[in-house]
């Protein structure tokens, strides 16, 4: 490590290394300008990091300028909402199952999760998916009868009534 970031530092630092042959330095032009005058032939390369560096700003640069060019030019996805029933989305997923497409690329399309759609996938009609809601035990169960018969409390009453 030098002492300064400044070219007369870096020059005097390589004549005193002689057979230096590479200098690997990042962007700065004081040791831009130091490397030449010491060593007027010598390669200079930038180092991993600003290598990466450059390299990555210069891709995100490309990405943004063609944003809207790759989003017409990907494949057109269907999403499916909540609001679509179970049968809409059996149908979806068989549609695209018939046109060839694989399980990952059908969620991706259908914006669903792999495993809905290989559940959906593995039934050969959508009313086998249909399942009627089930109660499950919980510990309010003691209670509900009581609850339900209990008059409403005096806050509930004054939160209501203010909304009228």
């Amino acid at each position: 490590m030098l002492a300064d970031r400044k070219s007369d530092s870096l020059r005097v630092w390589l004549c005193e290394h002689p057979g230096v042959e590479v200098v690997v330095r990042d962007g700065s032009t004081a040791y831009a300008e130091g490397a030449r005058r010491a060593l007027p032939g010598v390669v200079q390369a930038p180092d991993r990091w600003h290598l990466w560096n450059g390299l990555c700003r210069v891709a995100e640069k490309a990405v943004v300028a063609h944003s809207a060019c790759w989003a017409q030019a990907g494949p057109k996805r269907r999403t499916l909402t909540r609001e679509h029933t179970t049968l809409e989305r059996w149908h979806a997923v068989h549609d695209l199952l018939d046109q060839g497409v694989g399980l990952l690329d059908c969620s991706r399309r259908l914006d669903l999760a792999l495993n809905t759609v290989k559940r959906y996938a593995r039934v050969p009609e959508p009313d086998r998916l249909r399942r009627p809601p089930q109660y499950r035990a919980c510990q309010v169960d003691p209670y509900r009868d009581h609850l339900r018969d209990r008059p409403p409390s005096p806050a509930f009453r004054s939160c209501t009534s203010s909304k009228n």
